[in-house]
């Protein structure tokens, strides 16, 4: 696949100057205050209204929700509700993968020498992307998915196939937003961001699963390690803490995870992008930039032969 040389396409006047402000304000600071606002205790008598209202100006489906409304004591705990039982159905297959979460799909296709399309006319590296050189050249001519989360969407973060997780890695960065407008318009937008890169080693070899942090997103909790969320437990999170340095965390031995566990958790809606090895098969027909996907939709093989069979 060659880098086609085109000029991407921009955004509107208005969100230009939006992202331009955007990128000199403290987007730490402010996401960490946007944060303090959802995590305010409501009592009982004002969730309803307060986070009904949320939902139908979202577009929420809150009949897939765990719980009813009054049982979220927050609107982040809202935000990072669970699904009911049954809401989802997972793929019995070992050797596929499933999308770990609810979302639309972005760019997705064949790594071009390591580099991953993020909108017309912008590429970006995936040794940027994970930090690391080394992880990077497993991914060289591999397969890609992105995946956006709106605030409508479910927020925790699946496996794709069952396996280990025997590497993790934070990696500081800005919180700008991921909406269509930003990744038309911001160069290297996935690298910028803060991000969790978890690696599930399983039967299609090793998948990076990056969970990239955005506006307002900067809070991602991790549920394979609790320790590493601060402050522990549900509200934990890793990210967005101020003088906060790369780190990578190595199990011995590693962490298993079933197809669909849990891994991770958005406190907002954000993206994740996937990485597969090459030689591990190709993604299913249908998927395609700007169709809606839900958790556990599958979305890549292992085997091409197998592509056409499911199809029929």
């Amino acid at each position: 696949m060659s880098t086609p040389d085109v000029t991407p396409d921009l955004p509107p006047p208005a969100w230009r100057a939006i992202l331009r402000l955007l990128g000199r304000l403290p987007q730490g600071a402010l996401s960490r205050g946007f944060g303090r606002v959802s995590d305010i205790l409501l009592p009982t008598w004002l969730r309803r209204p307060v986070i009904g209202t949320f939902a139908r100006a979202m577009g929420i489906d809150v009949a897939e929700a765990e719980l009813p409304i009054v049982a979220y004591p927050t609107l982040n705990h809202f935000f990072v509700r669970r699904l009911r039982p049954g809401a989802r159905t997972w793929p019995a297959e070992p050797d596929v993968a499933a999308s770990p979460v609810d979302g639309v799909l972005g760019q997705c296709g064949v790594l071009d020498r390591g580099r991953l399309v993020q909108a017309k006319g912008r590429w970006y590296d995936a040794a940027a992307l994970l930090d690391d050189a080394g992880e990077a050249s497993r991914y060289r001519d591999g397969v890609f998915v992105t995946l956006y989360l709106s605030p409508r969407h479910y927020h925790r973060i699946h496996t794709p196939t069952r396996g280990v997780v025997a590497k993790a890695r934070h990696i500081p960065g800005a919180l700008l937003p991921v909406n269509r407008a930003a990744v038309l318009h911001v160069p290297n937008l996935f690298p910028r961001n803060e991000r969790i890169v978890a690696y599930v080693d399983g039967p299609l070899g090793r998948i990076a699963v990056v969970a990239v942090g955005a506006y307002n997103v900067g809070r991602i909790s991790v549920a394979f390690d609790e320790a590493w969320n601060a402050p522990p437990g549900e509200g934990g999170w890793v990210t967005n803490r101020p003088g906060a340095r790369p780190h990578t965390r190595r199990y011995d031995p590693p962490v298993p995870v079933e197809v669909g566990q849990e891994i991770m958790a958005f406190h907002l809606g954000s993206t994740v992008v996937l990485l597969f090895e090459p030689g591990v098969g190709s993604l299913v027909e249908g998927v395609r930039p700007g169709r809606e996907v839900r958790v556990m939709s599958l979305i890549h093989i292992s085997e091409p032969t197998r592509h056409r069979a499911l199809a029929d």
